[in-house]
């Protein structure tokens, strides 16, 4: 017992450095994965999770078997894990021989791999269900109440710093862009300075210039402007056969 709790507690030690910059996502959920058989006695575990198109792909497995477990159910749309993530809210089934009527394709798949009982708790915060946390056993009844409970806790923790990783991803993502989008800005403004000089126009015109150019050639103004204020491109080449509006 002592020994269980003992994992327990570097598990939530380990989940809670989610919480650290630069985490490895990857590295952790399979950890996660493999802890909770561990920790539950169990024959396996794995861990869906939602993608940007509103679907969910399998994230992590704890053996091949499971993993090929969870790619049947999503191809097959049926079983314990799609239940938890669209529901939001846990499933529980101690013997999978009477849920043949509930999971008519997934409880034979489920059988022939050695799963007798299989577990499924929300990644969830409040109302944002991201994912589902599986748990298979080889025997009936594999998981008491008290595991159910630790499990979802585990899953919760889990999710604060999986949201945590994607709301920084693309918190960089954006500084990302923004960064390009003022870099790319002031290099238009360098070309349109270039070209009203050239061809003693006003800006807009010199804007149009380029627009035209870019679109004539089927390339983005940002890649003409720079090509122009590096010159390896000539103002000259890019005023022919432009017509003043």
């Amino acid at each position: 017992m002592a020994a269980r709790e003992d994992l327990l507690a570097r598990t939530f030690v380990d989940v809670a450095d989610t919480l650290v910059a630069d985490f490895d996502i990857v590295d952790f959920l399979t950890v996660l994965t493999v802890r909770c058989v561990e920790l539950f006695d169990l024959a396996a575990s794995g861990l869906m999770l939602s993608d940007t198109a509103d679907g969910v792909r399998v994230a992590a497995s704890s053996n091949d078997r499971m993993q090929l477990l969870e790619l049947f159910e999503l191809q097959h749309d049926e079983g314990p894990c799609l239940d938890c993530f669209r529901s939001g809210e846990a499933v529980s089934c101690d013997d999978l021989g009477e849920a043949i009527e509930r999971w008519p394709r997934f409880v034979p798949e489920a059988d022939s791999a050695g799963y007798a009982s299989v577990y499924a708790v929300p990644m969830r915060l409040r109302n944002q269900v991201i994912g589902s946390l599986n748990l298979l056993g080889a025997d009936r009844a594999a998981l008491d109440a008290a595991g159910l409970v630790e499990a979802q806790a585990l899953a919760d923790v889990a999710t604060i710093g999986i949201l945590q990783h994607r709301a920084a991803s693309e918190q960089r993502l954006l500084a990302q862009q923004l960064q390009y989008a003022l870099q790319s800005r002031i290099l238009v403004e360098q070309a349109k300075g270039v070209l009203a000089e050239y061809g003693h126009v006003d800006m807009d015109q010199a804007f149009s210039v380029m627009r035209n150019y870019a679109r004539a050639h089927n390339e983005r103004l940002v890649d003409i402007a720079g090509a122009l204020v590096e010159r390896h491109l000539s103002a000259a080449a890019m005023f022919r056969g432009f017509r003043p509006t």
